[in-house]
């Protein structure tokens, strides 16, 4: 089949089939997947035009809502995490959208320092997947109130929101949670990726949260900003018609419906998973685009 937008042709079933399996692995961690399949457009189908940034994110737009939806079901959605990641990371990416074409029309030393950053959190997943700490769990007479999978709010507000999971206790500060998403979101919007590969191992190894309860708030977060990173990318193919700007949507839609089933299925499956491979799993992404970035800063 042949996809006129990107210029390529490709079998439909290849993306479907990549997607999809991305998708259901990535999903349990708060991942879309998204920043694997856009080298897989790339180095393997050859789609190089600026315009493979977008249809990355149309991919997002259809496949997240199912993985969100499935989350909603199963009573993991924290949603006093997920208005924060939301407040914090949508304007983020416009301001870093700003920051690019102001102040970094080659930002090779930032990427560095992101690098460096994520190589950070992910030593310190590696390691919290090495020591497979316990919490101290809530006591019996609590277990009876509540579902060990589903989320149970206890206090929420500006300054303080605690939860129980899985028969423990946490807490976070939203406000703390709102600048870590603003800064994912500048780095998403300077980058053009969705931000759920740093936000959600952030959350697990710096916040100190269950990675069961961060993924729904994550893949939000990265529909939230895709819906914005389409948008503008619709807007500038509108200003500089001379350059493939547009996303491909058919080519985006093929990926984002191998996307939605893995996502759900994912979504669904989490629960029986362990947090450790989940984890490890998040360690592994991250790891991958530390390296990425710190090899691209020397070449």
């Amino acid at each position: 089949m042949f996809f006129p937008v990107s210029g390529i042709e490709v079998n439909p079933l290849i993306p479907f089939v990549v997607a999809f399996g991305v998708s259901f692995f990535t999903s349990m961690g708060g991942v879309s997947g998204a920043f694997l399949l856009l080298p897989f457009q790339m180095s393997v189908l050859g789609y190089t035009a600026p315009s493979v940034s977008g249809t990355n994110q149309v991919f997002n737009i259809v496949a997240i809502p199912s993985g969100v939806y499935r989350f909603i079901r199963e009573g993991r959605m924290l949603w006093p995490l997920t208005w924060a990641v939301i407040a914090g990371t949508l304007p983020g990416v416009i301001f870093g959208a700003w920051v690019r074409i102001k102040y970094l029309p080659d930002p090779r030393n930032f990427k560095l320092f992101v690098g460096a950053v994520l190589l950070y959190i992910g030593a310190r997943l590696f390691l919290d997947v090495a020591k497979n700490q316990e919490r101290k769990k809530i006591s019996a007479t609590a277990r009876n109130t509540l579902d060990r999978h589903s989320v149970k709010l206890i206090e929420s507000n500006f300054r303080r929101v605690e939860f129980a999971y899985d028969y423990e206790h946490y807490h976070f500060s939203p406000l703390l949670v709102y600048l870590i998403c603003f800064l994912v979101g500048i780095i998403g919007g300077i980058y053009g990726i969705g931000g759920g590969a740093i936000v959600a191992p952030f959350f697990v190894t710096i916040v100190g949260l269950p990675v069961y309860t961060v993924a729904g708030a994550a893949l939000m977060g990265t529909f939230i900003t895709s819906v914005a990173g389409v948008g503008i990318y619709q807007l500038y193919s509108m200003i500089y018609t001379n350059a493939a700007v547009a996303p491909d949507w058919i080519l985006g839609a093929l990926f984002g419906a191998g996307g939605f089933f893995g996502m759900y299925l994912g979504a669904r499956a989490q629960k029986y998973v362990p947090a450790r491979f989940i984890k490890g799993m998040l360690c592994a992404c991250v790891l991958y685009v530390a390296i990425h970035y710190v090899v691209s800063f020397f070449k």
